[in-house]
């Protein structure tokens, strides 16, 4: 009820709603703590209920706390439902997370006018960038399943393996740990192909030499994390050596600047500048982080155009890199928290470019 309330105060007392709709799977999971329900209404008056189809009433009635449970029976109109509902809670001012616009025109249709709705999405944002110490305890716990899964890909790269072995020996070891699933799909890019930032994970055979890109998360309860690391496959070049080492000083020159108040496209700037003074600024395509929570691409975003100032509480991406098409590509990453003094890593070690083989 807590976060709830926050955004009462927001919604209600600050903005002068009498009356917030929740509609998106993963603002209901962070003010419920459910997964299926199909919205939450939150009047400013009366009582806050969650409104579920048959296939998710029994679940929400046994994890559903603090909230009237509501079952969308076979044959009825949801939006009909919540504009009944409106009229009890005498809801003239509505606010909506999100809506599509086949929902609003419908909502809309169901109301017959009796009640304003605006789209305010950015309330619900604003509380979900600042983590409290419930959150932090679950996505410290996903980063150590993801720095689990990261030492098995250590073990297990090597010649003669495809991406998708080394994939499915990350994923099963992080399975094993207690992971509930993947924060996204598994990245293992080996050769020319760790080139591509979003490379994904081929069959493709990797080979002596090889430089391999594995950026990888686990999700623990609804919480993700997110790193990566590059490896090669057996002794790495000179090459190899020195554009890893200016990756690796961009990544802890970030690390560095990231406090509060820090302005994001100034820690972004850190790392840019390494890998721009070493000759390769081109050839770094991507800002260098951003918000990480119950999903994996949140705000704050870390940009050279992001507007955005770290405050304690955000939990963000650091990972600058270097991709060279036809010859490969470089990526550090680690999930880290923005505290008073320095930024804590969820994600940590396996710094090293060379696999042991």
């Amino acid at each position: 009820m807590k976060r709830i309330n926050a955004l009462k105060q927001i919604a209600f007392e600050k903005k002068g709603f009498d009356g917030f709709l929740v509609t998106n799977e993963t603002n209901l999971i962070y003010l419920t703590g459910f997964p299926g329900a199909a919205c939450l209404l939150i009047p400013k008056k009366g009582e806050n209920t969650i409104y579920v189809y048959g296939v998710n009433y029994e679940q929400a009635k046994a994890e559903g706390k603090d909230f009237k449970v509501e079952l969308v029976k076979r044959g009825e109109k949801l939006p009909e439902k919540l504009s009944a509902q409106m009229k009890e809670c005498k809801i003239k001012k509505l606010a909506v997370d999100t809506l599509s616009y086949d929902g609003y025109r419908l909502f809309a249709k169901a109301m017959r006018g009796k009640a304003k709705l605006k789209i305010q999405g950015k309330l619900v944002w604003e509380l979900r960038k600042v983590k409290d110490e419930k959150e932090l305890e679950l996505m410290r716990k996903a980063g150590e399943l993801t720095t689990q899964g990261m030492k098995v890909a250590h073990e297990t790269i090597r010649a003669g393996v495809k991406e998708y072995e080394v994939a499915a020996e990350i994923e099963y070891a992080m399975r094993k740990c207690g992971c509930w699933g993947t924060a996204f799909d598994t990245i293992v890019a080996s050769g020319v192909r760790s080139a591509f930032p979003h490379g994904g994970c081929t069959d493709r055979e990797i080979r002596k030499g090889d430089l391999v890109v594995v950026d990888i998360g686990a999700t623990y309860h609804f919480y993700r994390s997110d790193m990566t690391r590059t490896f090669v496959a057996g002794a790495p070049s000179e090459k190899q050596k020195k554009i890893y080492e200016i990756v690796r000083l961009a990544q802890e020159k970030a690390y560095q600047t990231i406090k509060p108040k820090a302005k994001a496209k100034e820690v972004d700037a850190a790392a840019r500048k390494v890998i721009t003074d070493a000759g390769y600024g081109e050839y770094f395509v991507h800002g260098l982080g951003h918000g990480v929570g119950l999903e994996v691409h949140e705000p704050p975003g870390l940009s050279p155009e992001s507007k955005d100032k770290l405050v304690v509480g955000n939990v963000v991406t650091n990972e600058p890199g270097i991709y060279i098409a036809g010859f490969g590509g470089f990526r550090i990453e680690d999930t880290v928290l923005v505290q008073k003094r320095k930024g804590e890593k969820f994600t940590d070690g396996l710094y090293s470019l060379e696999v042991a083989k």
